[in-house]
Protein backbone atom coordinates (compact mmCIF):
# COMPACT_ATOMS: atom_id res chain seq x y z
CA UNK A 1 0.00 0.00 0.00
CA UNK A 2 2.88 2.52 1.19
CA UNK A 3 4.20 1.38 -2.07
CA UNK A 4 0.95 2.32 -4.00
CA UNK A 5 1.20 5.53 -2.17
CA UNK A 6 4.45 6.63 -3.01
CA UNK A 7 4.05 6.18 -6.94
CA UNK A 8 1.23 7.71 -7.59
CA UNK A 9 1.48 10.44 -4.93
CA UNK A 10 2.10 13.46 -7.66
CA UNK A 11 -1.41 11.98 -8.92
CA UNK A 12 -3.16 12.12 -5.89
CA UNK A 13 -1.66 15.26 -4.60
CA UNK A 14 -3.07 16.73 -7.88
CA UNK A 15 -6.28 14.91 -7.80
CA UNK A 16 -6.82 16.63 -4.38
CA UNK A 17 -5.77 19.88 -5.16
CA UNK A 18 -8.71 19.77 -7.95
CA UNK A 19 -10.80 18.20 -5.73
CA UNK A 20 -10.14 21.63 -3.05
CA UNK A 21 -10.67 23.97 -6.17
CA UNK A 22 -14.03 22.71 -7.49
CA UNK A 23 -15.71 22.87 -3.95
CA UNK A 24 -14.31 25.85 -3.20
CA UNK A 25 -15.89 27.97 -6.44
CA UNK A 26 -18.98 25.44 -5.63
CA UNK A 27 -18.86 27.25 -2.67
CA UNK A 28 -18.71 30.89 -3.78
CA UNK A 29 -15.57 30.67 -1.85
CA UNK A 30 -13.25 32.16 -5.24
CA UNK A 31 -14.74 34.39 -7.82
CA UNK A 32 -15.28 32.37 -10.33
CA UNK A 33 -15.17 35.64 -12.84
CA UNK A 34 -11.39 35.52 -11.78
CA UNK A 35 -11.04 31.96 -10.57
CA UNK A 36 -13.00 29.66 -13.04
CA UNK A 37 -13.58 25.84 -11.90
CA UNK A 38 -12.24 22.74 -13.48
CA UNK A 39 -15.43 21.68 -14.46
CA UNK A 40 -15.85 25.42 -16.07
CA UNK A 41 -12.53 25.01 -17.63
CA UNK A 42 -12.85 21.82 -18.89
CA UNK A 43 -15.94 23.02 -20.53
CA UNK A 44 -14.18 25.93 -22.26
CA UNK A 45 -11.89 23.17 -23.42
CA UNK A 46 -14.46 21.11 -24.88
CA UNK A 47 -16.25 24.53 -26.17
CA UNK A 48 -12.88 26.03 -28.13
CA UNK A 49 -11.77 22.37 -28.99
CA UNK A 50 -10.97 23.00 -32.52
CA UNK A 51 -9.11 26.73 -31.99
CA UNK A 52 -7.07 25.51 -29.16
CA UNK A 53 -5.57 22.33 -31.40
CA UNK A 54 -5.12 24.97 -34.72
CA UNK A 55 -3.10 27.32 -32.15
CA UNK A 56 -1.44 24.79 -30.24
CA UNK A 57 -0.38 23.40 -33.78
CA UNK A 58 1.51 26.42 -34.54
CA UNK A 59 3.24 27.19 -31.00
CA UNK A 60 4.23 23.20 -31.26
CA UNK A 61 6.23 23.62 -34.69
CA UNK A 62 7.94 27.12 -33.29
CA UNK A 63 9.03 25.06 -30.22
CA UNK A 64 10.59 22.24 -32.31
CA UNK A 65 12.20 24.21 -34.60
CA UNK A 66 13.73 26.75 -32.30
CA UNK A 67 14.39 23.52 -29.90
CA UNK A 68 16.50 21.90 -32.78
CA UNK A 69 18.25 24.81 -33.77
CA UNK A 70 19.38 25.50 -30.00
CA UNK A 71 20.78 21.96 -29.56
CA UNK A 72 22.63 21.82 -32.88
CA UNK A 73 23.80 25.53 -32.16
CA UNK A 74 24.70 24.13 -28.14
CA UNK A 75 26.58 21.47 -29.66
CA UNK A 76 28.88 23.16 -32.08
CA UNK A 77 29.21 25.89 -29.65
CA UNK A 78 30.25 23.09 -26.99
CA UNK A 79 32.61 21.46 -28.86
CA UNK A 80 34.02 24.50 -30.23
CA UNK A 81 35.04 25.89 -26.66
CA UNK A 82 36.57 22.58 -25.51
CA UNK A 83 38.97 22.76 -28.06
CA UNK A 84 39.53 26.50 -27.58
CA UNK A 85 40.42 27.39 -24.39
CA UNK A 86 40.19 31.42 -25.69
CA UNK A 87 36.82 30.73 -27.64
CA UNK A 88 35.34 29.57 -24.02
CA UNK A 89 37.13 33.03 -21.91
CA UNK A 90 35.38 34.91 -24.87
CA UNK A 91 31.98 33.55 -25.73
CA UNK A 92 30.95 32.40 -22.04
CA UNK A 93 30.57 35.77 -20.70
CA UNK A 94 28.33 36.19 -23.85
CA UNK A 95 26.07 33.24 -23.27
CA UNK A 96 25.73 34.44 -19.57
CA UNK A 97 24.62 37.82 -20.72
CA UNK A 98 22.06 36.54 -22.97
CA UNK A 99 20.34 35.24 -20.31
CA UNK A 100 20.31 38.28 -17.61
CA UNK A 101 17.98 39.80 -20.24
CA UNK A 102 14.33 39.51 -19.46
CA UNK A 103 12.41 37.30 -22.23
CA UNK A 104 9.64 40.14 -22.59
CA UNK A 105 11.97 42.52 -23.23
CA UNK A 106 13.38 40.41 -25.90
CA UNK A 107 10.75 39.34 -27.70
CA UNK A 108 9.23 43.41 -28.99
CA UNK A 109 12.82 43.94 -30.18
CA UNK A 110 12.62 41.07 -32.14
CA UNK A 111 9.48 41.30 -33.64
CA UNK A 112 10.26 45.01 -34.90
CA UNK A 113 13.33 43.85 -36.44
CA UNK A 114 12.35 40.89 -37.82
CA UNK A 115 8.45 41.39 -38.13
CA UNK A 116 5.41 39.36 -36.92
CA UNK A 117 6.14 35.90 -38.54
CA UNK A 118 7.64 32.18 -37.32
CA UNK A 119 10.99 33.77 -37.42
CA UNK A 120 11.52 36.45 -34.25
CA UNK A 121 9.99 33.66 -31.88
CA UNK A 122 12.25 30.88 -33.28
CA UNK A 123 14.83 33.10 -32.39
CA UNK A 124 13.85 34.01 -29.07
CA UNK A 125 13.37 30.28 -28.34
CA UNK A 126 16.70 29.74 -30.05
CA UNK A 127 18.45 32.15 -27.11
CA UNK A 128 16.71 30.56 -24.17
CA UNK A 129 16.78 27.01 -24.96
CA UNK A 130 20.64 27.21 -26.14
CA UNK A 131 22.77 28.11 -22.72
CA UNK A 132 21.37 25.18 -20.65
CA UNK A 133 22.07 22.75 -23.07
CA UNK A 134 25.59 24.03 -24.03
CA UNK A 135 26.47 24.57 -20.16
CA UNK A 136 25.36 21.10 -19.40
CA UNK A 137 27.32 19.58 -22.49
CA UNK A 138 30.73 21.61 -21.42
CA UNK A 139 29.83 19.99 -17.80
CA UNK A 140 29.84 16.60 -19.25
CA UNK A 141 33.17 17.76 -20.84
CA UNK A 142 34.89 18.73 -17.57
CA UNK A 143 33.78 15.76 -15.74
CA UNK A 144 35.00 13.04 -17.79
CA UNK A 145 37.47 9.90 -16.53
CA UNK A 146 40.69 11.72 -16.82
CA UNK A 147 42.13 8.15 -16.46
CA UNK A 148 40.39 7.07 -19.98
CA UNK A 149 41.76 9.90 -21.83
CA UNK A 150 45.56 9.52 -20.25
CA UNK A 151 45.03 5.72 -21.51
CA UNK A 152 44.05 6.87 -25.16
CA UNK A 153 46.74 9.98 -25.02
CA UNK A 154 49.13 6.97 -24.22
CA UNK A 155 47.93 4.73 -26.92
CA UNK A 156 48.26 7.77 -29.61
CA UNK A 157 44.25 8.52 -30.43
CA UNK A 158 43.66 11.67 -31.75
CA UNK A 159 42.09 14.18 -30.33
CA UNK A 160 38.30 13.34 -32.60
CA UNK A 161 38.90 10.12 -31.20
CA UNK A 162 39.23 10.89 -27.35
CA UNK A 163 36.10 12.98 -28.07
CA UNK A 164 33.88 10.10 -30.09
CA UNK A 165 35.01 7.47 -27.29
CA UNK A 166 35.21 9.32 -23.98
CA UNK A 167 34.19 13.17 -23.86
CA UNK A 168 30.39 12.57 -25.87
CA UNK A 169 28.98 9.16 -24.18
CA UNK A 170 30.24 10.90 -20.90
CA UNK A 171 28.10 14.12 -21.61
CA UNK A 172 25.16 12.59 -23.22
CA UNK A 173 23.48 12.39 -19.64
CA UNK A 174 24.63 16.25 -19.06
CA UNK A 175 22.78 16.60 -22.46
CA UNK A 176 19.46 15.44 -21.37
CA UNK A 177 19.60 17.10 -17.91
CA UNK A 178 20.06 20.48 -19.73
CA UNK A 179 17.58 19.56 -22.77
CA UNK A 180 14.67 18.40 -20.09
CA UNK A 181 15.08 22.58 -18.64
CA UNK A 182 14.84 23.53 -22.50
CA UNK A 183 11.97 21.49 -24.09
CA UNK A 184 10.16 23.86 -20.48
CA UNK A 185 11.78 27.49 -21.91
CA UNK A 186 10.81 26.27 -25.53
CA UNK A 187 7.15 26.65 -25.08
CA UNK A 188 7.54 29.66 -22.47
CA UNK A 189 9.27 31.82 -25.10
CA UNK A 190 6.92 30.78 -27.92
CA UNK A 191 3.77 31.62 -25.95
CA UNK A 192 5.89 34.95 -24.77
CA UNK A 193 6.86 35.67 -28.12
CA UNK A 194 3.36 35.20 -29.59
CA UNK A 195 2.14 38.02 -26.85
CA UNK A 196 3.77 40.56 -27.53
CA UNK A 197 3.32 39.78 -31.84
CA UNK A 198 1.77 37.59 -34.28
CA UNK A 199 -1.37 36.09 -36.14
CA UNK A 200 -1.60 32.34 -34.77
CA UNK A 201 -0.07 30.55 -31.50
CA UNK A 202 -1.59 30.10 -28.14
CA UNK A 203 0.19 33.11 -27.00
CA UNK A 204 -1.92 34.73 -29.50
CA UNK A 205 -5.23 33.27 -28.66
CA UNK A 206 -4.48 34.05 -24.78
CA UNK A 207 -4.76 37.27 -25.36
CA UNK A 208 -7.50 37.68 -27.02
CA UNK A 209 -9.45 35.50 -24.93
CA UNK A 210 -8.25 37.96 -22.19
CA UNK A 211 -9.50 40.95 -23.98
CA UNK A 212 -12.99 39.34 -23.81
CA UNK A 213 -12.58 38.34 -20.73
CA UNK A 214 -13.21 34.63 -20.95
CA UNK A 215 -10.75 33.68 -18.05
CA UNK A 216 -12.16 30.33 -18.44
CA UNK A 217 -10.85 29.70 -22.27
CA UNK A 218 -7.20 31.52 -20.31
CA UNK A 219 -6.94 28.80 -18.17
CA UNK A 220 -7.89 26.31 -20.44
CA UNK A 221 -4.86 27.58 -22.50
CA UNK A 222 -2.40 27.09 -19.61
CA UNK A 223 -2.91 23.80 -18.88
CA UNK A 224 -2.84 23.07 -22.71
CA UNK A 225 1.11 24.49 -22.48
CA UNK A 226 1.80 22.75 -19.43
CA UNK A 227 0.55 19.58 -20.79
CA UNK A 228 2.47 20.00 -23.93
CA UNK A 229 5.51 20.81 -22.13
CA UNK A 230 5.24 17.70 -19.58
CA UNK A 231 4.32 15.40 -22.49
CA UNK A 232 7.39 16.73 -23.95
CA UNK A 233 9.71 16.17 -21.18
CA UNK A 234 8.50 12.73 -20.84
CA UNK A 235 9.57 12.56 -24.41
CA UNK A 236 12.91 13.27 -23.68
CA UNK A 237 13.02 10.90 -20.72
CA UNK A 238 12.05 8.12 -23.15
CA UNK A 239 14.61 9.16 -26.20
CA UNK A 240 16.84 9.60 -23.05
CA UNK A 241 16.78 5.83 -22.06
CA UNK A 242 17.06 4.38 -25.53
CA UNK A 243 20.15 6.19 -26.89
CA UNK A 244 22.30 5.96 -22.96
CA UNK A 245 20.94 2.85 -21.91
CA UNK A 246 24.01 1.99 -19.91
CA UNK A 247 22.65 4.67 -17.17
CA UNK A 248 19.20 2.42 -16.85
CA UNK A 249 20.72 -0.33 -16.63
CA UNK A 250 20.80 -0.70 -12.43
CA UNK A 251 17.38 0.97 -12.53
CA UNK A 252 16.01 -1.70 -14.93
CA UNK A 253 17.66 -4.76 -12.96
CA UNK A 254 15.84 -3.32 -9.52
CA UNK A 255 12.68 -3.65 -11.44
CA UNK A 256 13.46 -7.24 -12.45
CA UNK A 257 14.22 -8.18 -8.67
CA UNK A 258 10.81 -6.34 -7.77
Amino acid sequence: MTNLINKYAATISMLCLVVIWQGAGNLSLLPKYIIPTPVEIVKAFIKNYELLIFHSKITLLEAIIGLFLGIVIAWLLALIMDSIPIFNKSIYPLLVLTQTIPTIAIAPILVLWLGYGLTPKIVLIVLTTTFPIVVSILDGFRNCDKDMITLLQLMNASKLQILWHVKIPTSLSYFYAGLRVSVSYAFIAAVVAEWLGGFEGLGVYMIKAKKLFEYDTMFAIIILVSVISLLSIELVKLSEKKFIKWKYIGENHEKDIN
